[in-house]
């Protein structure tokens, strides 16, 4: 695979059981697979559907017709409207660090502000470091505490950035 080599769309519900099992897959390779962590919210099994409602849109990343990865924006659970979360991005080792990760949270901080939300929050955890060095060299600062109520306890690094 060369870098850009890659198709970002609208997940569909096709994709929901591959979707499903990547994130099966990459949270345990970080030790993110116990109680308090998104491996277990109920939407794993059916992103598509849980994605297809008002202010929230889910992509995968496609290469040669194969989903190696997504992620998506949604309201913050807990929060005041304006603050929408990048959930659930996970890809799997053989899409990570060809540009994949940037774009796509390109495309979720557009569709963030075309939603009308103005601040994007996410939750992460410690080991995560490339992750969380995108993170960073896409405008996310890190923030001190968790907002919102999304139930993921075991998270342990918050980042913010302005729409």
């Amino acid at each position: 695979m060369h870098d850009n080599d890659f198709l970002i769309r609208p997940i569909a519900i096709a994709d929901n059981a591959v979707v499903a099992a990547i994130i099966r897959a990459v949270m345990p390779e970080f030790g993110a697979d116990g109680p308090g962590f998104a491996i277990h919210d109920t939407e794993v099994g059916d992103m598509a559907t849980a994605y297809s409602r008002e202010g929230r849109s889910y992509f995968v990343v496609e290469h040669e017709g194969r989903v190696l990865g997504g992620g998506g924006v949604a309201p913050l659970s807990g929060g005041d409207g304006s603050i929408c979360e990048l959930r659930k991005m996970y890809f799997l080792p053989e899409l990570r660090g060809r540009g994949a990760g940037a774009a796509l949270i390109q495309r979720c901080l557009d569709t963030a502000l075309a939603l009308g939300y103005l601040t994007c929050y996410l939750e992460t955890l410690t080991g995560m470091d490339a992750a969380q060095k995108l993170y960073e060299k896409q405008g996310f600062q890190r923030i001190p505490a968790a907002l919102g109520n999304t139930g993921h306890f075991s998270c342990n690094r918050f980042y913010l950035r302005d729409l």
